[in-house]
C-alpha cells in the first residue's frame, strides 16, 4: 500500500490517485473564487469610497476628482480623455463610482459575472491610461494589474456559487 492509499480515518475521504484527482477538480472549480471574491469587494469598497468623500466629490480643492484630473492630464497615454473628464468632473466620478458599485456587486452575485468582468476590465484600464499610465516601473501601477486580474472572469464567467448558474441550472431543466 502506498502513502496515498493510507485511508485518513474518515470514511468519505478520498484515498489513492482517484482521490488526488478529485482533490485536483475540486480545486479547478473553486479556483476564480478568490478572484471573484477580492475583486467584488475591492470594486464595491472603491465605489462606496468615491461616494462617500466629499473631498473627491469636488470639481477642484485638495484631494478632489478635479485636482486628480488635472494632475494627470499631460502624462496620461490619452490626454482627450481625461480632457473630456474635467468637462464635467464631479458627474465623470460619480458615474465612476456607480460602475465600479455594479461591477462589484455583478462579479459578487456572479450577475452576468462576463458582462461585470468586462466592465471592470473597462473601468481598469482607462484608469491605467489615465491616472497611473507614468508610473515607473510600469509594475507598480495597480490599475493594470487590476486589468489583468478581470481576464480570467472575462474567460470563464462564474461556474460555481453564482446567478449564473442558477439561471443556466433552471433553463436546462426547463429545456
Amino acid at each position: 500500500m502506498t502513502r496515498t492509499d493510507v485511508p485518513s480515518g474518515d470514511p468519505g475521504a478520498p484515498t489513492g490517485a482517484s482521490g488526488l484527482r478529485g482533490l485536483r477538480e475540486l480545486a479547478a472549480r473553486h479556483a476564480l473564487l478568490p478572484l471573484r471574491i477580492f475583486l467584488g469587494v475591492t470594486f464595491v469598497y472603491a465605489g462606496l469610497d468615491k461616494l462617500t468623500d466629499s473631498a473627491f466629490l469636488s470639481a477642484t480643492g485638495s484631494g478632489s476628482i478635479g485636482e486628480l484630473m488635472h494632475g494627470v492630464r499631460d502624462t496620461s497615454a490619452i490626454p482627450a480623455m481625461v480632457d473630456l473628464a474635467l468637462k464635467a468632473p464631479v458627474g465623470f466620478a460619480v458615474a465612476l463610482a456607480i460602475g465600479e458599485i455594479l461591477v462589484g456587486l455583478g462579479v459578487l452575485a456572479g450577475l452576468l459575472t462576463r458582462i461585470a468582468s468586462v466592465g471592470g476590465a473597462l473601468i481598469s484600464l482607462s484608469l491605467w491610461l489615465t491616472v497611473s499610465w507614468a508610473v515607473t516601473p510600469y509594475y507598480y501601477g495597480n490599475d493594470l494589474i487590476y486589468l489583468m486580474a478581470w481576464t480570467p472572469l472575462i474567460l470563464a464567467g462564474a461556474p460555481l456559487w453564482s446567478l449564473d448558474e442558477l439561471i443556466g441550472r433552471g433553463r436546462r431543466a426547463a429545456g
